[in-house]
């Protein structure tokens, strides 16, 4: 049976949606993930989708509402903002709560090509460090 991970952040458009993506494609055997957020943007950022693609990873997620998941069962809930720079939401759903802070690529400036460096980076440390969280709770 697998476990079920919500990543949680406010708006629900890049770091979440990207951590949903990467585990249903790469641990997916184990977990099923999902993402929501507690201001959720209404869209999934381009430039997540496109450090995704970038990775053979496709997506086809949209932004939710952490209300959308109050009452699911969930082994874990996961908030992936970068506390020192906003504030995280708070989880009073069911799961076991734990934070692991990533940037927000949404935020960054510079050319197209900067930003997009920062997207990449973003989601190469959410592909480094969501599987070995979960691999803890296994």
């Amino acid at each position: 049976m697998r476990r079920r991970v919500l990543f949680l952040c406010t708006g629900n458009s890049c770091r979440s949606q990207m951590a949903e993506a990467i585990v249903n494609a790469r641990l997916g055997d184990e977990w099923e993930a999902v993402s929501a957020g507690t201001q959720p943007a209404g869209y999934v950022h381009p430039n997540a989708l496109l450090a995704l693609a970038e990775i053979g990873i496709p997506h086809r997620g949209r932004s939710k509402s952490a209300e959308e998941f109050r009452q699911a069962d969930l082994d874990l809930v996961v908030t992936v903002c970068d506390d020192a720079a906003e504030n995280c939401p708070v989880w009073l759903g069911k799961g076991k709560r734990t934070h692991l802070g990533f940037t927000d690529p949404a935020k960054a400036t510079g050319t197209d090509e900067e930003i997009m460096q920062v997207f990449r980076r973003v989601r190469d440390e959410i592909a480094a460090r969501v599987p070995e969280l979960l691999l803890q709770f296994e």
